[in-house]
């Protein structure tokens, strides 16, 4: 990757709050995850992920606040919503003109975070 960050080629701030908007927009949309943001304070998520992506991607760490597992315990997030969010976040990027290398650079820092995230497990069979 170039010395330049994809926070930086894809606009700064301006563009991540630009991003998030479009990512909640697709994951509203989404049927299958609409109902896990029902009661979720969306202001307050959407400045998390502003910041959480800034960060992903090369930019500031303006994160504070409580671990991915404590924010997502108690959620049964599954394998399944965890990916469909991912994909929404990718193909936002992607529509921003974020390059394949960086998109995969930042697929693999949210795949990082499955672990913290996912808690419905499939039974033991």
């Amino acid at each position: 990757m170039s010395g330049t960050s994809a926070y930086d080629e894809i606009g700064g701030a301006g563009a991540v709050k630009a991003a998030v908007a479009v990512f909640y927009q697709r994951v509203l949309d989404d049927p299958d995850l609409r109902s896990w943001f029902a009661d979720i304070d969306l202001q307050r998520l959407k400045a998390h992920q502003r910041a959480f992506l800034s960060h992903a991607l090369g930019g500031p760490d303006l994160f504070a606040g409580r671990s991915m597992a404590e924010a997502h315990a108690g959620l049964a997030i599954t394998d399944d919503a965890f990916e469909a969010v991912v994909e929404h976040l990718v193909m936002t990027l992607h529509d921003l003109g974020v390059t394949p290398e960086r998109l995969q650079h930042v697929r693999g820092t949210v795949d990082s975070l499955r672990d913290e995230v996912v808690s419905a497990r499939p039974a033991a069979t």
